[in-house]
């Protein structure tokens, strides 16, 4: 799919299979759209919809974005696959692909943020820190976040000086903005609620504490943690036009989207599963202390493998290829010693990474066949959608769900400074962000030398 620009030619089944799953995709955007219309006709709740849904819509109204731009694109280049069109203009195809191609992991990013808030919110009883800002942060992601597609063709000549420049500045910054306050309001709330509870000695006893033998924290958390920390610093670095040309399809791009969908979106969906297994299904978790282990176990092999691809990467070691020594090829060229190394060790990690994955499939496959009974109309069938016994169900719901009161913390001038950890965890993450950038700009002074 990634290698299928014009005027290299697919089967006519492939761009149909990718229609027909565009098509199957939007109709569950509105399914989504049409139950949020009987909810508000319902009057199931107070106010505007919940932040957790709110956030579900960002992800929504991106999905239908790309599904445009996928119909845009690929409707005509199906037909000129069949012989209706003679010319599919490569430039404006790779253009409008990529709005296909990238926004599609910005879903995803929408999407496993509502669950960093979802999840703070069950097991903290956390509520954000400011409510509204956290819905003006996915505001920013549905006006900027798909631009951030503009860093896979900024060495495209097609494209104006004019156009990457605003790409990969000021639309990334709001985008970047948006993600910033996610990642600073939902271990900000966390830690309002735990402080709340007792944990105020020292600056991180509200972390210490945590349930970290929970897999769906120690999840939840660690895709947070590998999300900013690395997805988030190397997009920074991938989006700004001058470093780009120095990583560009490079091993450094699989790197970085590995450290976002890989471990942000994967990871969060896998703490996830473990919350909703017994709630949907009413079953336990099958082999708990495999479920302890397995967040870390994945993320400490993906984490392996990602740092050590975005170091082959920074050596110039290409994406896309079968073989990095270019064997028997005309223009041949050798990588030093230390790339072979390092994609040795990022092997090593992937091994590690997909024995997590396994621990995974083991935990809720085994769950819905083989978990304790949380309900005795949980039985086979039952694990794979088939409706519980009609007395499991609480159809009991209040006739409509009140909104909460407000947090002292989100009054301008109130208690001071609340999250004064996550603050620190920021400052952290600013000074690595800073100091790997210009180690970026001089790999590039290196390699581009100006007198």
């Amino acid at each position: 799919m990634m290698t299928s620009y014009a005027p290299m030619q697919a089967a006519p089944h492939f761009y149909l299979g990718l229609i027909l799953f565009a098509v199957g995709a939007l109709i569950g955007c509105f399914v989504f759209l049409g139950t949020l219309v009987i909810a508000k006709d319902d009057r199931t709740y107070e106010g505007s919809i919940p932040l957790v849904t709110f956030g579900a819509l960002t992800a929504c109204i991106i999905a239908i974005f790309t599904i445009a731009c996928g119909a845009i694109i690929l409707v005509p280049t199906f037909l000129w696959s069949i012989g209706y069109i003679n010319h599919i203009d490569a430039a404006m195809y790779r253009v409008i692909w990529w709005g296909l191609g990238h926004s599609s992991q910005q879903i995803n990013v929408a999407a496993h943020v509502s669950v960093w808030y979802l999840i703070v919110g069950v097991l903290f009883n956390a509520r954000p820190m400011s409510e509204k800002v956290s819905r003006a942060a996915f505001l920013l992601y549905i006006l900027f976040l798909q631009l951030a597609s503009a860093h896979h063709i900024l060495v495209d000549p097609g494209l104006s000086s004019e156009w990457k420049v605003f790409n990969t500045s000021y639309a990334m910054y709001l985008a970047v903005l948006a993600s910033m306050i996610h990642g600073l309001t939902v271990p900000g709330s966390m830690e309002v609620a735990q402080r709340a509870k007792g944990l105020t000695k020292g600056m991180f006893e509200w972390l210490r504490k945590a349930p970290w033998g929970n897999p769906v924290f120690s999840g939840f958390f660690l895709s947070l943690i590998i999300f900013g920390f690395i997805g988030g610093i190397t997009g920074v670095v991938m989006g700004t036009e001058q470093i780009n040309i120095i990583i560009h399809n490079t091993i450094y791009v699989p790197a970085h989207f590995h450290a976002t969908v890989a471990v942000g979106t994967t990871l969060t969906f896998m703490a996830l599963t473990y919350l909703l297994i017994p709630v949907l299904f009413r079953r336990a978790l099958f082999l708990p202390w495999v479920a302890k282990w397995q967040p870390y176990v994945f993320s400490a092999g993906m984490t392996l493998m990602i740092l050590f691809m975005l170091g082959a990467g920074t050596l110039g070691v290409s994406r896309r290829h079968w073989d990095m020594d270019f064997t028997g090829a005309m223009l041949a060229f050798e990588y030093p010693g230390t790339a072979y190394t390092m994609m040795a060790v990022a092997g090593i990690g992937g091994v590690l990474g997909v024995l997590g994955g396994a621990m995974y499939l083991v935990v809720t496959v085994g769950s819905l066949l083989f978990g304790k009974k949380l309900d005795e109309s949980a039985g086979l069938f039952q694990g794979f959608g088939v409706p519980l016994a009609a007395s499991a169900y609480n159809v009991t719901q209040p006739e409509r769900l009140p909104m909460a009161p407000r947090l002292a913390v989100e009054e301008h001038g109130s208690a001071g400074f609340e999250a004064p950890g996550t603050f620190a965890l920021a400052m952290a993450l600013l000074v690595c962000f800073v100091v790997y950038y210009f180690i970026n700009w001089d790999y590039l002074a290196s390699v581009w030398p100006l007198s």
